[in-house]
């Protein structure tokens, strides 16, 4: 009975360091973009005139 605990208990904590890997990833990923993007932005604002 306890084996199976174990089994269960492993395949979890397997699941949830890649999905850990994959939200950091992403996170990671989207960060960056979103600097880009608003350095972009910074930067075009100098050539707007109203």
């Amino acid at each position: 009975m306890n084996e199976k605990a174990y089994k269960a208990m492993s395949l979890a904590g397997a699941a949830n360091i890649a999905v850990g890997i994959v939200i950091l990833v992403v996170g990671i990923a989207a960060g960056v973009i979103a600097i880009v993007t608003g350095a972009r932005l910074q930067k075009e604002k100098k050539g707007l005139t109203f």
